[in-house]
């Protein structure tokens, strides 16, 4: 059969290794398989498609230093998760049988007690069978918090295909954020990261859970997740029918032909190994530090980089070679005169020196302050009817009173102009029509702290360089919002001083408990400045995966979200909010908002304030394109974000209903917290639109008007 393009030129500067124990891993694994019933008699596998497929050799390449008995469970891993996911093609997604799918997954987690000794069921299933004596095998040589992550990295993958089920069902293809966000989780690529740490070295409790940390194993799974989707598009798409391939996503989005598409891919590919490396050597080594790592401890979180990295090198070889994959006509040998032999082809320096060094030289080379002229605004879906709390004259007069009193007109970045060119009680209001006029007044005084904060990173601590004291500042503000009633320190800027009275205000009554979530989305939009700053510093334009799942950061999405749910009690199960389609259905909200932002922002950032975090010239930087084309992909972006909205409401969240068996008061609670999150779209989009922060007019006017920077009373240590 012909392949329906030409693979391109990838990246990879790390050769691949193989290890010396692949043939034990194989005679093992073939053996293992049988016991547990994946070969004849399965209905899916016979001795010849498990030789064919040779797993034994995919993880002696991406795991070449463990011993023996390491690479031989590690083996029976990846048999047995390629074995579900084929599994689950014949028995369910062939047959388009959701419900029968849906009962194969949910008693799959039985299978995976967090306590060793726990008993499980009787298997009823190879899938069930494999699963049970992996974990019975896996789990004693790894700690509590190994566990239960690596426990919900399995969950992810599996419960995720009724979403690749789902799209087959409905004939739809995803768009190209909502396919890299499932794709890590139906892809397996999070879950592959935790059998490294197994390899390697587990990753200590006190990082896992860091930026740098969760970078490093996003841009891994982007990275062989899109590989992936390059050698099996043609055993997906036009064998399985599968919808869910990067190469299909993107050929759909941008109506080109599936080589531009595949080569597109391969691009996005590159710029997430680039942003590996670059999280790997700048931000890896600040966190080990900042949490004060012992050797020994950055010594594991070393070895599980180098582990990440042999599994890209590694995993690019076995594509070559197994028979699972289309290869015809992909670059084996090496470029090198020496060395050579197996493994070498990833050392590619034509790769190395080619486009790849272009595109990461680009990212740096950006000029601040060009001459762009008045943002232009395209047309934006927007399905839902603008509402505004009746409340808005009160809470204007009360936020620049509050403002005032706070100290936020007084440190020579905003003056009462700048406060009243934002409006933020018409964002309030449109964002909770139904707001009483506390409620209102409060809503506006957050929006005002993180407007303000937005404002006020980069203007005192950007152009100045100094990321030390952002850091500080950072630290600072998360000592203003205690999870009990104890003491917080003096003020000693505007920000900790409305940060300290909206978090009195707001929490008053809560638990601690109730309090945490919202101290966290609080943490996560300050340390997000931080981020941008360091970006600042090295005149680096994000890549655009980074800065979009950054953005939602920045945007203060996690705050305003909270506070929409804040109040419905315990008739919504904790487990709703964190499915996946609820997921879906507020980052296509967040995103949309962002997106949103950044076309009405261009000018203002760009022009005005030598801004480089915007979606408008992220794309302009990765494509090496001009504003008037790189425009219209954010806009067809933004809008593809509120269909995806519109499509979970309609299709996905019924079926969550269904599956939790929500009770009448559950459902009118969600359907309560979907309108908000309308109502928070239709308020954003007024906003822009009215206020004159983003306008041309208003920004020309203030050009030479700024206040004269007065610096604030330095922070000091807590």
């Amino acid at each position: 059969m012909t392949q329906p393009f030409t693979l391109p030129h990838f990246y990879l500067p790390h050769p691949a290794r193989l290890n010396p124990h692949v043939d034990e891993a194989r005679a093992h694994s073939a053996a293992w398989a049988r016991e547990m019933g994946m070969l004849e008699g399965s209905g899916v596998w016979e001795q010849a498609d498990l030789d064919a497929h040779d797993y034994g050799l995919l993880c002696a390449y991406t795991h070449p230093d463990c011993d023996g008995p390491a690479l031989s469970l590690i083996t029976d891993w990846y048999v047995w998760v390629f074995f579900f996911d084929d599994h689950f093609l014949e028995k369910f997604k062939r047959s388009q049988n959701r419900a029968a799918g849906k009962a194969h997954l949910d008693r799959l987690p039985l299978f995976m007690p967090l306590d060793p000794g726990a008993t499980v069921p009787e298997p009823e299933n190879p899938v069930e069978a494999g699963l049970a004596d992996l974990w019975a095998r896996t789990v004693p040589a790894m700690s509590d918090d190994w566990r239960r992550r690596f426990a919900v990295a399995t969950e992810h993958l599996l419960n995720e295909s009724m979403w690749e089920l789902s799209n087959i069902n409905e004939g739809r293809i995803a768009n190209p954020v909502e396919y890299i966000e499932m794709r890590r989780k139906v892809g397996g690529a999070p879950w592959s990261a935790g059998l490294v740490e197994y390899a390697t070295a587990e990753v200590p409790a006190a990082v896992a859970g860091t930026r740098p940390l969760r970078v490093l194993m996003e841009t891994f799974s982007d990275a062989v997740h899109l590989r992936n989707d390059l050698f099996s598009y043609q055993r997906e798409v036009e064998d399985e029918g599968e919808l869910s391939n990067g190469v299909l996503v993107l050929e759909t989005f941008f109506g080109c032909t599936t080589q531009e598409a595949a080569e597109l891919v391969n691009d996005v590919l590159t710029s997430r190994l680039h942003q590996f490396e670059h999280t790997a050597f700048t931000e890896v080594p600040a966190v080990a530090l900042e949490k004060g790592l012992t050797p020994d401890l950055v010594a594991a979180v070393a070895a599980y980089a180098k582990g990440l990295q042999d599994w890209q090198s590694g995993g690019h070889e076995w594509h070559l070679r197994s028979s699972r994959y289309m290869n015809e006509g992909a670059r084996s040998g090496s470029p090198w005169l020496s060395p050579s032999g197996p493994g070498t082809s990833a050392a590619d320096i034509g790769a190395l020196l080619a486009t790849t060094g272009a595109r990461r030289w680009r990212a740096h080379t950006h000029v601040p302050f060009p001459k762009v002229g008045p943002s232009v605004i395209p047309e934006i879906e927007m399905p839902y009817p603008l509402q505004l709390s009746p409340a808005l004259d009160g809470a204007r007069r009360h936020l620049l009173e509050w403002s005032r009193r706070m100290g936020i007109l007084g440190e020579g970045v905003w003056d009462e102009d700048k406060l009243e060119s934002c409006d933020l009680p018409l964002c309030a209001a449109g964002l909770d029509p139904d707001a009483t006029q506390e409620q209102l007044d409060l809503a506006s005084g957050w929006l005002a702290f993180g407007t303000y904060g937005d404002d006020y990173y980069p203007l005192v601590y950007g152009h100045r360089r100094d990321l030390a004291a952002a850091r500080l500042t950072t630290a600072r503000l998360a000592a203003c919002m205690p999870l009990d009633d104890g003491p917080v320190p003096p003020p000693a800027n505007a920000m900790e001083r409305s940060l300290t009275d909206l978090w009195a205000r707001t929490t008053a009554g809560m638990t601690p408990d109730g309090r945490r979530p919202l101290k966290a989305a609080v943490e996560t939009m300050t340390e997000a400045w931080v981020w941008e700053l360091s970006n600042q510093i090295q005149n680096r334009v994000p890549d655009p995966v980074d800065y979009l799942e950054m953005r939602r950061a920045t945007f203060g999405s996690d705050l305003t979200l909270g506070l929409c749910r804040a109040g419905h009690g315990p008739a919504v199960p904790p487990e709703i909010y964190r499915s996946g389609p609820v997921r879906s259905l507020e980052n296509a909200a967040i995103d949309y908002a962002c997106l949103l932002n950044d076309v009405f922002s261009y000018q203002k950032e760009i022009e005005f304030e030598g801004e480089i975090h915007n979606m408008v010239l992220v794309v302009q930087n990765f494509f090496g394109v001009d504003y008037p084309t790189a425009l219209p992909v954010v806009q067809d972006l933004m809008n593809q974000r509120m269909r995806q909205f519109q499509h979970v409401v309609a299709h996905e969240l019924p079926v969550v209903y269904d599956d939790f068996q929500l009770s009448k008061e559950a459902r009118e609670i969600m359907r309560g917290y979907v309108t908000d999150l309308q109502n928070w779209m239709a308020g954003i989009l007024n906003w822009h639109r009215k206020v004159p922060r983003y306008k041309d007019e208003y920004l020309s006017g203030r050009v030479h008007g700024f206040l004269p920077y007065r610096p604030p009373a330095p922070p000091v240590l807590i």
